[in-house]
């Protein structure tokens, strides 16, 4: 069966927790938020380009009946 756990106790263990945290510096965030942007603007245009080459090839296909 778990432990009950007072509030206090709680936000004790919660505050030893977020003191291990690691975070990262200004220059790691840019960068990936950098790299994030980057890999959005690349996907677009992917997904663009198979948007338009499926819908060419629909458009190709309802033509062929009539």
């Amino acid at each position: 069966m778990t432990e009950k756990i007072t509030p206090a106790e709680f936000f004790r263990q919660v505050r030893q927790e977020t003191l291990k945290v690691t975070w990262p510096s200004r220059k790691e965030t840019l960068t990936t938020t950098a790299m994030v942007f980057v890999m959005v603007a690349v996907l677009s245009v992917i997904f663009f380009v198979i948007d338009k080459v499926l819908a060419w090839g629909v458009k190709a296909l309802l033509t062929l009946g009539g």
